[in-house]
């Protein structure tokens, strides 16, 4: 897997640990679905003010999320020997807020929002319980295995 990492925000400085963690998680998602780990993914860490652009101008939603996922799997586009899997775009700032909210480690939150965003780029989605259900499961796995459960 090849991973491109775009650090373009100013919350905090993201430790060369935090990045291996996240290539493990990519790497895990996929490896859970049986997916090759021939995919280039790229990662972008931005503010909560980035995000809510973002959020506005692809989803029509004005306010900051903590993650947004672009799709680009496609057999018949492959870049050298990678292939594109997909954009993750995630709010370190919505992610320190919602690792204190939820009392666990900003460690854990980034890990769950790198997992949840890879299960999006491979097509899974939440839009009902049945389908939320699934993803839920697929996510929890992944993290079991990387040593991010929730405490």
């Amino acid at each position: 897997m090849n991973l491109i990492i775009d650090d373009r925000q100013e919350v905090m400085e993201v430790s060369e640990e935090l990045l291996q963690l996240l290539t493990k998680a990519m790497e895990a998602s996929l490896k859970h679905e049986g997916w090759d780990p021939d995919f280039e993914v790229s990662l972008s860490l931005v503010n909560n003010e980035e995000i809510q652009d973002l959020n506005k101008n692809y989803r029509g939603k004005d306010y900051a999320t903590d993650v947004l996922s672009f799709p680009m799997v496609d057999d018949d586009f492959p870049i050298g020997e990678e292939k594109l899997l997909g954009d993750i775009v995630i709010s370190v700032e919505k992610a320190l807020e919602q690792a204190e909210e939820y009392g666990h480690s900003f460690e854990r939150e980034m890990s769950f929002l790198t997992v949840h965003s890879m299960f999006h780029l491979m097509g899974y989605d939440h839009e009902d319980e049945e389908s939320e259900g699934k993803m839920r499961g697929k996510e929890e796995a992944v993290l079991k295995q990387i040593g991010q459960v929730r405490e």
